[in-house]
């Protein structure tokens, strides 16, 4: 039964996420409302709050999760293992999450990449969420190689590897790419980052 629970509370979650996705591309994320949100993905306005506090949450709604992901990953890395390495996997993890989830499509991921860097609200909030992950991620790297990376060096690492990914990603995307093509472009891009970063450690 605790399995068939958990299914419906996906299948429920992912149906507020299509529908606020399929919202705002067609009315624009300021005319939407949560009422409509609810009502397009056929549940009540309070069932809605059961899953996410705002319209914000809704599109921004994995961000936390893959960054907590990405942190166990550092927190159980072999005490031997090369900083570039467990870069690498890291990216690897975080493109794999994204290829293998069956809702989200190249379409989906220009829709939030155009809300996102269009829309006042979000674009702050989201930039502050990005910042905050980031220096977790610094924190973290500093801590797994205490002794061998400073707080510097582990800037560097996690500025230029996010800032490279992201930006191909984003690139490709908006370019009209298809989602394998733009994890391609992120994954080419984190391995050069990646390589420009040898001499830290």
């Amino acid at each position: 039964m605790a399995g068939i629970r958990e299914r419906k509370k996906q299948r429920t979650r992912r149906a507020l996420i299509e529908a606020a996705l399929r919202l705002f591309a067609e009315k624009g994320y300021e005319e939407t409302t949560l009422a409509e949100i609810a009502a397009e993905a056929d549940v009540s306005t309070r069932t809605f709050f059961s899953y996410f506090a705002s319209k914000e949450d809704v599109l921004l709604h994995d961000i936390q999760t893959r960054m907590e992901r990405t942190i166990a990953i550092v927190a159980t890395h072999a005490p031997d293992e090369p900083l570039s390495d467990l870069l690498m996997r890291i990216v690897r993890d975080a493109l794999g999450q994204v290829a293998d989830d069956e809702d989200y499509d190249a379409e989906k991921a220009r829709v939030r990449i155009r809300l996102v860097t269009t829309v006042p609200g979000l674009q702050a909030r989201a930039l502050r969420i990005m910042f905050a992950n980031q220096l977790r991620l610094v924190q973290a790297l500093e801590e797994a190689y205490r002794g061998r990376l400073g707080m510097v060096e582990a800037a560097a690492a996690v500025g230029a590897l996010a800032g490279a990914a992201k930006l191909a990603i984003v690139a490709s995307v908006e370019r009209g790419d298809s989602m394998e093509e733009a994890l391609a472009a992120a994954l080419r891009a984190a391995e050069i980052s990646v390589r420009g970063l040898g001499s830290l450690t």
